[in-house]
């Protein structure tokens, strides 16, 4: 199961995000995003249970709890779209 967090502190990094999902069970992947730009977290990132089961479970134990004066969102992610056109929003 792939997993979408946002509004992580700009501090968080990917251990401390894999730090804390494992309580629920195995994480596979867990990866903030960093700007290409700066090398600074964008405040977001993925993670990824083998047991849908698990990641349930850490959506709804982490969906809103408040970590380092932060309430995190914790969704399913959502499949990467590609896009079909090079316009700059």
């Amino acid at each position: 199961m792939n997993m979408y967090v946002s509004n992580l502190s700009f501090h968080t990094n990917e251990e401390a995000l894999r730090d804390l999902f494992t309580p629920f069970g195995n994480v596979t992947s867990a990866k903030v995003i960093n700007d290409r730009e700066s090398g600074r977290s964008r405040g977001f990132g993925f993670v990824e249970m083998d047991v849908v089961a698990e990641g349930q479970a850490a959506m709804k134990a982490l969906n809103n709890k408040e970590i380092e004066g932060r309430a995190l969102s914790v969704s399913v992610a959502k499949e990467k779209t590609t896009r079909t056109d090079n316009k700059r929003w």
